[in-house]
């Protein structure tokens, strides 16, 4: 096995969660990229980078995976934005499904040859896949992905994405275990980030509301990337994957129907079904190849 550094990547690295899970990898020894889309925005500390990506543009996506060079040990797709209206990408997809799965999901399978010669180096790679107690608002709906028939909602297009997330971990693990290769997925719990900057009166209401129910309790960005960082090295999580995690520990269960305010800890099925999760891993392929 090497002794040389582990090396990272963050994306969505230049604030918030995404700055402190590059912080602590790289305070842990890693060698950590901050794939950023705003490289003035992001500040590169010892041993880390600030590279350009996209998520939302497939050129951008390409061009990155492309220039990576060498072996990679945690991938750690954090990025997420967060819409208050309508909004669609070049290719027409909506914008919080383009941004936060499918270019996490073109990044993670442009980098697979990079996350399979690290397995190889070190004995395991892993990816973070970073999603949300939102995914309990809405499972994955395949007849309409990109809100063109039903009346657009930011909160349900956001809920789907990160059960995208979730669902992404599962068929991952399924078909790169054997390269050595895991993800899981994890739910860093409310942190106030800049991913709320774009919230409508409504969404800020919603969010309000939920707190004020105990739904969550606001943690400090610290605290919000402890489960990102559990699941990049520690090592329970060496060589199993496929599995949702929830303040640093594996998740509970509930079923689609379950309320979100009786489970704030749990995941709906919807978001860890492997039938789903492979017609996810077909229909996004089909995606970014087109």
């Amino acid at each position: 096995m090497s002794t040389s550094p582990a090396s990272a990547i963050v994306t969505g690295a230049s604030s918030g969660i995404g700055a402190e899970t590059a912080r602590a990898l790289a305070a842990s020894g890693a060698e950590v990229t901050l794939a950023v889309r705003n490289t003035a925005a992001a500040t590169a500390g010892p041993r880390s980078r600030v590279a350009r990506l996209d998520l939302a543009d497939p050129e951008s996506v390409r061009r990155f995976t492309r220039e990576w060079v060498g072996p990679l040990h945690p991938l750690v797709n954090n990025a997420g934005i967060v819409t208050g209206g309508p909004a669609y990408t070049a290719e027409g997809w909506e914008l919080q499904f383009a941004t936060n799965h499918l270019g996490h999901f073109a990044l993670a399978t442009g980098l697979h040859g990079a996350l399979a010669r690290g397995a190889a180096d070190r004995g395991e790679a892993r990816i973070v896949s970073v999603s949300s107690t939102a995914h309990m608002r809405s499972g994955v709906d395949f007849a309409d992905l990109h809100f063109t028939r039903r009346a657009y909602d930011p909160q349900i297009a956001y809920a789907q994405s990160k059960t995208a997330n979730a669902l992404f971990a599962v068929e991952a693990t399924r078909r790169w275990a054997t390269d050595g290769i895991y993800a899981n997925a994890v739910n860093p719990g409310g942190v106030a980030t800049g991913l709320q900057r774009n919230f409508t009166p409504a969404q800020r209401e919603s969010l309000a509301a939920a707190e004020a129910a105990g739904i969550f309790t606001y943690k400090t960005v610290e605290q919000g990337a402890a489960t990102s960082i559990v699941a990049a090295v520690a090592p329970q999580f060496a060589h199993t994957g496929g599995h949702y995690l929830d303040d640093a520990q594996e998740a509970y269960r509930v079923s689609d129907d379950a309320e979100l305010a009786d489970h704030p800890h749990g995941v709906k099925e919807w978001a860890l079904d492997p039938a789903t999760a492979e017609r996810l891993w077909t229909v996004s392929a089909n995606l970014i190849r087109d």
